[in-house]
């Protein structure tokens, strides 16, 4: 019983479940306007939601191999614990597991695919793939500079305009506006995890955007993605896209101010704190949107 509990555990560190909120704020803000054009379906909406939170799962467990194996994590890591790394699973098990989740993100990938077609079939199986090949493979992206447009594409322009797809048949052009604001402050997550592994990253030869830049650049990037991602409310209300009850999501700024400060002020470990209230504001900020469009 005490090994079946310890293994649980190992698990559940594996699949660092702090990180699903920030997963499910692109499906949010894609069922928070399918919802304002009279689109909105819940069986649409729970499949996009748990299909995200799957993708997330399968892309911290391999992170969490591939990392190990390539030499990157090792002892002196700052993030939370990697359980290959720290010898709590071994790299087959963390492989079998992966296999498992992103099997099942694709069974529910068929029936969006049902709903949606063609598109979201090739946007469920490119999304599998970046997971995979951000840690992993030939040419892992999140080694050569590559991860934060990624993350941009899939946690914003592909969750938020997918989910909308799905429900409603067709984008919007609020569909595509509102799939920026998530899709940065998610970029923004991974802005402070590599700021926060910026040394670490340099000795395993991780070549983010931070170590090609430096801390000054990450910093300024960071700020950039979180500014820009409240700018472009005001803006799309100014040109009619959503109305001006989406600046609603504004009450979210307690959360980014906090997470910034952080960011401008700490390094290594302490920015932990910043990592965990990115992601809390990617979560609120798409939650108090959805209010917004309820008026």
């Amino acid at each position: 019983m005490a090994l079946n509990r310890q293994t649980l555990q190992a698990w559940m560190l594996a699949v660092r479940p702090r990180t699903l909120p920030a997963a499910a704020a692109g499906v949010v803000m894609g069922c928070a306007v399918a919802w304002r054009d009279g689109f909105f379906r819940l069986d649409a909406a729970l499949a996009c939601l748990f299909a995200a939170l799957l993708l997330q799962i399968g892309s911290n467990l391999a992170n969490d191999v591939f990392d190990f194996e390539r030499g990157t994590d090792t002892p002196d890591r700052l993030g939370p614990t990697r359980v290959t790394q720290a010898g709590l699973l071994t790299p087959s098990q963390v492989k079998a597991g992966m296999g498992v989740v992103f099997g099942v993100a694709a069974l529910l990938g068929l029936y969006l695919a049902w709903l949606g077609g063609l598109p979201i079939i090739l946007i469920g199986l490119a999304a599998i793939i970046s997971a995979i090949a951000y840690t992993g493979g030939p040419f892992p992206l999140g080694y050569h500079g590559l991860g934060d447009i990624f993350v941009f594409i899939f946690f914003g322009l592909a969750a938020v305009a997918g989910t909308y797809y799905v429900q409603a048949g067709s984008t919007s052009a609020a569909a595509w506006w509102m799939s920026v604001p998530p899709g940065l402050i998610i970029t923004a997550i991974l802005v402070v995890n590599n700021l926060r592994d910026i040394e670490n990253d340099r000795k395993g030869n991780k070549r983010t955007l931070a170590v090609i830049f430096g801390e000054r650049f990450t910093q300024a990037e960071y700020l950039l993605c979180m500014t820009g991602a409240y700018l472009v409310l005001p803006l799309a209300a100014w040109l009619g896209i959503v109305s001006w009850f989406s600046l609603l999501a504004w009450g979210s700024l307690p959360f980014a101010y906090r997470a910034t400060r952080a960011v401008f002020t700490q390094k290594g470990r302490p920015l932990n704190a910043a990592l965990a209230g990115t992601g809390q504001t990617a979560f609120v900020f798409s939650l108090l949107f959805w209010v917004g469009m309820l008026f």
